[in-house]
Parts: structure tokens; C-alpha cells; sequence
């Protein structure tokens, strides 16, 4: 008789943490399809869905989704998953859908005809079943591999003709233009809307990246947006409609007087792009307080004033240089998050790809931008994929555990972490999901709502603590400096005014405030806090502390 080959519990215990890193990558869907309520995307339970997305560029001249030379789509896809994201927006050319030679020309062919044969031997070894494939079902394909890992799909379309996006006068930028027709474009739109009428993973689609040049107009806006969204909800009506802007798509200001008038409702949402290099911040030059206030400002008016008014509003493209060694990027990428954790943002990165096949006439061109490495092998920043796994999961909306009973968190977007009030009445950073539900009081105390201990600074230098006398100048905590950043409070001895600081160790002291304006050279980061609202579930359902409470909470509204 054979000997048995039954797995031993302890051989099924290492293939499971074997198969711990995979099967963690593969999300899973919610509910579909989404909708709106109010400025929230929400599923087909009611509950939030916040978007936390990365761009994936499939519109360039081979018309293909970058990387499939480098790496096995299915792999690409797991790395999606594996770095948090939940949400592709896969860009697409109009021609994809409306010219049947593009469409039906074999991945191969396409590389080809651009002298890409390393591009078609990387296809061969890593994506055999995708080199003799035509475009459009290398298309679906990319989708289908998504969709194994539990990642949604937004459909962008971002030119009419194949290649590179974008500037002036390239032709692809406003209705009408030399490679922008609009009754081509609406016939995409139907075109591509009704080809994944089925394809649960395909939640939205954009309707036009970056709308730009001398021809760009408001009536204009108005009246093709309106037919784009129509003909997409027509086709598809399962689908969010994304409507983007004008200037490159940096503003929607023109609808503080007037929205788009559909005929449906419930899918439509905004979209928003945010970039250090067009925001008019000059970050390098200017004191990093001021050019965020200033900014922040800026894109209010520009488009956040959308979330007040109970309208969706989707950051579908930021980024900043991966290497970390542009100055003006960092200091960017420091405020975008902070106003990314204070509204709740649905946003999407840009960009995966590490590299392409060609850009600009470029071979293998390097994305410094991108999220993979050239080679599609690594994180290129790991640190920042940290940083921005708290902004991955939503802070509020519809169907939260404490979505009657929002408190607010501390957060911390140098890090990405939070203030943690500690058993020992310490204070350190932390991971978000282990926050303490805090209360920021119309008398500026910062209060642990389960035990009414307040955060108290003692002297410069000195470690933060909690305590229950909280009617002291060193409890009291004002947002001051012009990022509204820095949370100050005045020593009880001596009235020195001091800011909280994190510590190389995440340790939350007080120390002299320190940037506060002018100076372009120093770095306020470390006393960057944002209190914010949440209605996460808290540990252990209220808070990390288990002391007593002192007393009954005071009645105040959260404010922030």
C-alpha cells in the first residue's frame, strides 16, 4: 500500500501562512451597484463606499494597460490589492471604442508598429494568453483580472486619439477641437457603457479627462456633459457618471450658481484634480504654513465647496514624485493629505505604473510618479504607502458604527497616524483604527470622551499628558498658523505658548511652535495635526482607555 499523502495540520499550517500575503490582497466587492446619498458614494446596502483608487493608464499610443511586458496582469492586479487600494480608474482612448481596426488589432501588431519588440518578448514571457488578443479584449481582460481581486473599476476616458495627456494644444482638449468630436465621443461613451453593462466591477465612468485649451467654455460644459452623462446612464444605468471640470480640470467653480441638470439622479458625482505643479502654491519658495492656507483656499472655492452643498466630489488624480526629493512635491503631498483626512476624500493616485512602453517617444519611459517601481517589481516609496493606508478606509458616512455619534481623532499627516491617549495618561501616535474617540469642546479642550481626561501640556520639551483639570490656558487648544495646523495651547507657569510636536519616536510633546510664517526654509510638518471627525468603531467599542468616566459628558457639539 502507498503511503498516505494527506496534508499533516502542521504542513496545512505553513502552506496557510504561505498563502496569508494572497489571500489578503484578494478584496472583496461591496454591494453593488453604488449610488449617492448626499455628498457620499454609498453601496447597494446604504453604507459608504469611499473610493481610494489608482490610476492605471491604458490610453497611450499602444492602447494597452501599461506594464503587461513586466508583469503577469493577474500579479499586477494582487499588487492593487496588497498596497490597500480598492479601485482602479483605467484610463482609455475614444478610439478604443469607436474605431473597429484599433480595437481588433492584436497586442502584438500594436507593439509592432511602434518597433516594440522588447515590449512584445516581456508580453510573450509574462501575459502569453494577452499578446494575440485584440486591444479591446486585452481591455477586458485587465478588467477581469481587477475584478479576481476584489478591485472596482472606474472607466476613464482620457483622449480620443492614443498617446500622451495632456497640454493646450494637442487637439484632445475641448469639444469640437481637431481630435474631439463630440458625436464621436458620445458614441464611445455608449459604446464602452453598454460593453460593460454586465461587468459587476465596472462601478463608474468618467466621461473626460482634463478638459483644456482656448475653445474650453461653460455653455459648452453644460450642454455635452449633460448629453455625455445621459447617453452613459442610458446605456448603463448601473454605473456613476464622473463629470470633470475645466482648466485641466483644476476648477468646477462655475457651479456655485448653477449644477448639471440630468435627468436621473443618484449616480452623479464631481471630479477634482490637485497637483503641486498647477496649484499655484510655489511650495519651494514660500512658507509652507502660508502655501497651504493659501491653497487650501484656493481649491475650496475651485470645487470642495461641492461637499458642503451635499454634492459628490471625487479627487480622481494627485501625485507627487515618489523619489521623495522634490521639496515642493513633499510639501504638497503634507497638506493634500490633511484635507484628504478632514473631508473624507474619495481620490485616486497618479499613478500604478511604474513605467511605460513609450511616452512622448520615450522607450520604457520611468514614471517618477508612479506607485511601482520601473520594473513593476517593488513599492516605489513604501513609506508612503503606510502614510496613506489610514485614508484607504472612511473616517464617516452612511452606515458606520458611530455614524450618529461622530467624535473626532487627531491625525497626523506627516505620518499618516493618530493620537493615541495611552492607560498610563501618555499620548503617542498610533494607527487610526486604534484611535481614542476624542472630543474637541467649544472651549477648546481636547477631551477622552469615555473618561473626560483632557490632553494637557506641561513645559517645552516635555511629553503631553492627560489629566482632569481642564480649565487651565494649558488645556485649551487653538488652531493656529494660517494651514490651521498647529494646536497651541499657553504654559499655566509662564504663559509660553507651545505647540504639539511629534517626537522621532511618535511620542506627542510640546515644544515652541516653530514656522508658523515667512520662513520658507523651515518645516512645520512634525506640528501638523488635523482634528478631525469620525465614526469609525472604536477599540473595544468606545475607547482604548478603560478607565472610569469622571462624570456626565458636557452637551457641546464636535467641532473642528
Amino acid at each position: 500500500m502507498a503511503a498516505s499523502t494527506s496534508p499533516t495540520p502542521l504542513l496545512l499550517a505553513v502552506l496557510f501562512i504561505l498563502l496569508l500575503p494572497a489571500l489578503l490582497a484578494a478584496a472583496t466587492l461591496p454591494p453593488l451597484p453604488l449610488s449617492t446619498a448626499s455628498r457620499w458614494v454609498v453601496g447597494a446596502d446604504g453604507r459608504r463606499v469611499k473610493l481610494a483608487c489608482a490610476n492605471w493608464a491604458s490610453h497611450l499610443e499602444p492602447a494597452a494597460a501599461e506594464g503587461l511586458a513586466r508583469r503577469g496582469v493577474g500579479d499586477i492586479a494582487a499588487r492593487v490589492a496588497g498596497m490597500g487600494f480598492n479601485c482602479v480608474r483605467l484610463t482609455w482612448p475614444t478610439h478604443l471604442a469607436t474605431n473597429g481596426t484599433l480595437a481588433s488589432l492584436p497586442f502584438r501588431w500594436s507593439l509592432e508598429r511602434l518597433d516594440m519588440r522588447e515590449s512584445v518578448a516581456g508580453v510573450r514571457v509574462n501575459n502569453p494568453a494577452l499578446l494575440d488578443l485584440p486591444l479591446i479584449d486585452v481591455f477586458r481582460e485587465v478588467i477581469s483580472a481587477l475584478a479576481s481581486k476584489g478591485i472596482m473599476v472606474i472607466l476613464d476616458n482620457q483622449m480620443t486619439t492614443p498617446g500622451w495627456c495632456c497640454s493646450r494644444t494637442d487637439g484632445n482638449g475641448f469639444f469640437g477641437d481637431k481630435y474631439f468630436d463630440p458625436n464621436e465621443w458620445l458614441k464611445g461613451l455608449s459604446a464602452m457603457a453598454t460593453m460593460f453593462n454586465d461587468t459587476k466591477n465596472v462601478v463608474g465612468m468618467s466621461l473626460r479627462n482634463e478638459l483644456r485649451g482656448p475653445n474650453q467654455n461653460v455653455s459648452l460644459w453644460y450642454r455635452y456633459m449633460a448629453l455625455g452623462a445621459e447617453a452613459v446612464h442610458a446605456a448603463n444605468p448601473n454605473v456613476l457618471v464622473i463629470l470633470s471640470g475645466l482648466d485641466f480640470d483644476n476648477t468646477l467653480s462655475f457651479l456655485h450658481s448653477k449644477k448639471a441638470e440630468l435627468q436621473f439622479t443618484g449616480k452623479l458625482v464631481y471630479e477634482q484634480h490637485w497637483y503641486g505643479f498647477s496649484d499655484g502654491g510655489n511650495w519651494e519658495i514660500r512658507n509652507q504654513n502660508d502655501a497651504c492656507g493659501m491653497v487650501v483656499d484656493s481649491i475650496w472655492a475651485k470645487g470642495l465647496f461641492l461637499l458642503e452643498q451635499g454634492w459628490p466630489l471625487f479627487f480622481s488624480e494627485f501625485g507627487f514624485d515618489m523619489s521623495g526629493t522634490h521639496i515642493g512635491d513633499n510639501r504638497y503631498l503634507t497638506c493634500f493629505l490633511s484635507v484628504a483626512a478632514e473631508m473624507d476624500l474619495d481620490w485616486a493616485i497618479w499613478a500604478l505604473q511604474g513605467s511605460y512602453y513609450i511616452r512622448e517617444g520615450i522607450l520604457a519611459y520611468d514614471e517618477s510618479y508612479g506607485l511601482l517601481s520601473w520594473d513593476w517589481c517593488t513599492a516605489r516609496n513604501p513609506s508612503f504607502i503606510k502614510r496613506i493606508n489610514s485614508l484607504q478606509t472612511p473616517f464617516q458616512g452612511p452606515g458606520l458604527p458611530n455614524s450618529r455619534e461622530p467624535y473626532n481623532v487627531i491625525f497626523h499627516p506627516q505620518t499618516g497616524l493618530c493620537v493615541l491617549a495611552k492607560a498610563s495618561k501618555s499620548v503617542k501616535l498610533g494607527p487610526c483604527d486604534e484611535s481614542n474617540a476624542w472630543n474637541y469642546t467649544s472651549a477648546y479642550e481636547l477631551v477622552v470622551k469615555s473618561t473626560g481626561q483632557c490632553l494637557q501640556a506641561t513645559s517645552v520639551g516635555e511629553n503631553a499628558k492627560l489629566g482632569t483639570d481642564c480649565s487651565k490656558p494649558s488645556s485649551k487648544w487653538q488652531l493656529i498658523s494660517n494651514s490651521r495646523m498647529h494646536v497651541s495651547a499657553e504654559l499655566t507657569k509662564n504663559g509660553t505658548r507651545v505647540c504639539l510636536d511629534a517626537g522621532l519616536d511618535g511620542a506627542i510633546i510640546t515644544n515652541q511652535c516653530k514656522c508658523l510664517s515667512l520662513d520658507p526654509t523651515c518645516n512645520p510638518e512634525s506640528q501638523w495635526f488635523k482634528i478631525i471627525l469620525s465614526s469609525r468603531d472604536t477599540p473595544g467599542g468606545s475607547s482604548i482607555l478603560q478607565l472610569p468616566s469622571v462624570g456626565p459628558w458636557p452637551p457641546t457639539s464636535l467641532s473642528s
